[in-house]
């Protein structure tokens, strides 16, 4: 996958188009990722004693990852990914329109 966890993401298609959200998740057998903010539902919660208090909490659903584009750090537009290898022989993911370096390591 080339979806990291901290990546910055948008939203292409569904509900939640458009909108932006850092990857709290990654779940790569499912191919799917998990967004700050998006693709929210609603889980009626059972009380746990000394855990948590029950009723009807709203969180993160998982998304496909087909559906969400890496935003480019340095540009701010959406963008796909590519890889390369730097001078020091680590391979990096750039950004195709820029060619800026999204890695952050």
């Amino acid at each position: 996958m080339r979806i990291k966890k901290g990546d910055l993401v948008e939203v292409i298609s569904g509900k939640d188009k458009g909108k932006r959200g850092k990857v709290l998740r990654v779940i790569p057998k499912e191919n799917k990722v998990i967004v700050e903010n998006v693709n929210m539902v609603k889980r009626h919660q059972r009380p746990i004693p000394q855990l948590r208090e029950g009723g009807i909490i709203e969180r993160e659903a998982p998304i496909y990852a087909s559906k969400v584009m890496v935003v480019c750090p340095a540009c701010d537009k959406r963008t796909r990914v590519g890889y390369r290898f730097t001078e020091d022989g680590k391979k990096v993911r750039y950004c195709k329109k820029c060619g800026e370096i999204i890695d952050k390591d």
